[in-house]
């Protein structure tokens, strides 16, 4: 848990995870979304890969990215739970 709340913790990787939601993206992709390097955008897709928020697949040369959406329901039931109940 503590590295989906470190990944969730940086906004470059909030904004990684919002262009996601559109679809699967080459790290190309999405590194010509941001005014960073390439290899610190490498750094933040690994670190959301750890928390297991997005899942890579190799085709030919490309690794493309993609929502684990597995992790984001999890994610949102969990919050759900702290919800408080209307009486």
């Amino acid at each position: 848990m503590n590295l989906l709340f470190k990944a969730l913790n940086d906004a470059t990787r909030r904004e990684i995870l919002s262009l996601l939601k559109d679809g699967d993206k080459t790290a190309g992709e999405i590194a010509d979304r941001f005014s960073i390097s390439k290899p610190s955008i490498s750094h933040h897709l690994d670190l959301l890969k750890q928390a297991g928020l997005v899942e890579a697949v190799k085709q030919g040369q490309f690794i493309y990215y993609s929502l684990n959406t597995t992790v984001v329901d999890e994610i949102a039931q969990w919050f759900v739970q702290f919800k408080a109940k209307k009486k």
